[in-house]
């Protein structure tokens, strides 16, 4: 969003919470964003800024649970469809939901698309265990990008509809799967980009012999000191 704002010239302020990296922080920051750093999670930054929005008359832009941003995140799965045409499965992450949403969106069924969760923010697991979205823990390694409280209203009927299934990672195995991603392919992702090549490193998910599977590696806000030699 700070980058599309300094793009389009308009000015935007942004807010997250205290847990966001300092990474993600300064990025923002660098694009000439407005940023209000305050309360302890996601859902509290999303009722700060409604209140601000409402209070300014500025629009809102929700960072998951909208039509406009689940289209946009979507535009991934266009993009992978071009660069790998045969795909059976894809382990696509799970804070709030726009992505895997958007991403079973444009399948529809046709790939299989898995979600992957930290144990200590399962939001969409315990939607799909409520038959609803509702409140879940918000603590872990990731919460800096994959604990909102909640999975969103528009996300949760896609996830129903489109997402065959949804496992959970520990701390450990996405630290690991971290340095890995580092040490084997040179990719610096953060821990939250990083939990669905812990699903595979743990034998959570177990792909069958000749199952062409492709997992979405996206975030790279966090220290170098954390990826390690």
């Amino acid at each position: 969003m700070a980058w599309a704002a300094a793009v389009r010239g308009v000015p935007a302020t942004i807010f997250v919470p205290t847990v966001s990296s300092p990474a993600k922080i300064a990025r923002i920051r660098g694009y000439g964003a407005t940023l209000v750093v305050g309360g302890d999670r996601y859902g509290d930054a999303l009722d700060a800024s409604r209140e601000w929005s409402a209070a300014h008359e500025a629009m809102e832009v929700h960072a998951f649970d909208a039509p406009l941003t689940l289209l946009g995140q979507g535009s991934l799965a266009l993009e992978l469809a071009e660069q790998a045409r045969d795909l059976d499965t894809l382990l696509v992450a799970v804070g709030g939901g726009g992505l895997i949403g958007g991403i079973a969106a444009y399948y529809a069924g046709d790939v299989r698309v898995v979600g992957v969760e930290p144990e200590g923010s399962p939001t969409l697991t315990d939607a799909l265990r409520a038959g609803r979205p509702v409140d879940s823990a918000t603590d872990g390694i990731a919460s800096d990008a994959l604990a909102p409280r909640r999975v969103g209203e528009l996300v949760f009927p896609i996830t129903q509809a489109y997402v065959e299934d949804v496992m959970l990672v520990g701390d450990a195995a996405i630290l690991a799967a971290q340095r890995a991603l580092w040490q084997a392919a040179r990719i610096a992702a953060e821990p939250a980009a990083s939990v669905g090549i812990a699903a595979l490193l743990t034998g959570a998910y177990k792909p069958a012999p000749g199952e062409r599977v492709a997992v979405v590696i996206s975030g790279a806000n966090m220290a170098p000191a954390q990826l390690g030699a």
